[in-house]
């Protein structure tokens, strides 16, 4: 279990926490994450989504809850372009709860907008820790990360690419999505019910967001932000 005091990141706006969605989709740490939060800091679970769409939907249906956590291990998160496309559909802070407690994952996961991290193991005196300091503005890592311009300078092409990925809008993170699928504009268009030439609006802003010239450097980005590519990295030397 972690112990003592948490380090800090940058601020994030101050708000009350009462009610918080959780995607997560193994029903029992849901089960027992939803008890954690009623006990350590009186979150009530608003609602429960076992994967990242069901999620965006829950979202999209409102109201939004105060707060809400992630599971980056879901099928249907492909890394941090899940994490953004996250972060960007909602105003609440995302706590990132995951069984990855590699700091350059946790590193990155903040870089593409989370408001915190607790590693799945932790005790719950890091769940209370970590709330406490989303309610009054402080972002949350577990004691022991060594995260931002600490981190080995190899890593940094992740962490700039998660910077990216957090401007995106929520409409430029799901046609990103589509375009990490291999869809065409026309086929995006289609499924998001908008005219082409919208489509090509929004690509053109992606680019410019992404400070990429093609399409097939979007995606390339998006991979560099994707927490299995960091963890294929070996370990900088001691």
């Amino acid at each position: 279990m972690l112990k003592g005091p948490q380090q800090e990141t940058a601020p994030v706006p101050p708000r009350d926490i009462k009610t918080a969605l959780i995607i997560e989709d193994h029903p029992l740490y849901s089960d027992a994450l939803s008890l954690t939060l009623q006990a350590v800091a009186g979150v009530q679970t608003q609602a429960v989504a076992p994967s990242l769409a069901d999620g965006l939907a829950v979202l999209a249906d409102g109201p939004a809850a105060d707060m809400v956590t992630l599971d980056l291990g879901l099928p249907d998160v492909d890394g941090m372009d899940g994490l953004a496309r996250l972060v960007a559909a909602t105003d609440a802070p995302v706590l990132v709860v995951s069984s990855l407690a590699d700091d350059r994952v946790i590193t990155t996961a903040l870089k593409a907008g989370a408001a915190g991290y607790v590693p799945k193991h932790s005790s719950r005196d890091v769940f209370r820790t970590a709330i406490e300091h989303l309610t009054t503005g402080r972002s949350f890592v577990p004691l022991g990360c060594i995260t931002s311009d600490q981190t080995d300078e190899a890593d940094e092409p992740a962490h700039v690419a998660a910077e990216r990925l957090a401007t995106l809008t929520p409409q430029q993170t799901r046609i990103l999505q589509l375009i990490c699928e291999g869809k065409l504009n026309k086929q995006i268009a289609w499924d998001l019910s908008i005219a082409e030439t919208t489509v090509k609006a929004h690509v053109t802003a992606i680019m410019r967001k992404l400070g990429v010239q093609s399409r097939t450097q979007a995606v390339l980005l998006t991979k560099q932000a994707s927490f299995s590519t960091l963890l294929q990295r070996p370990p900088p030397p001691a």
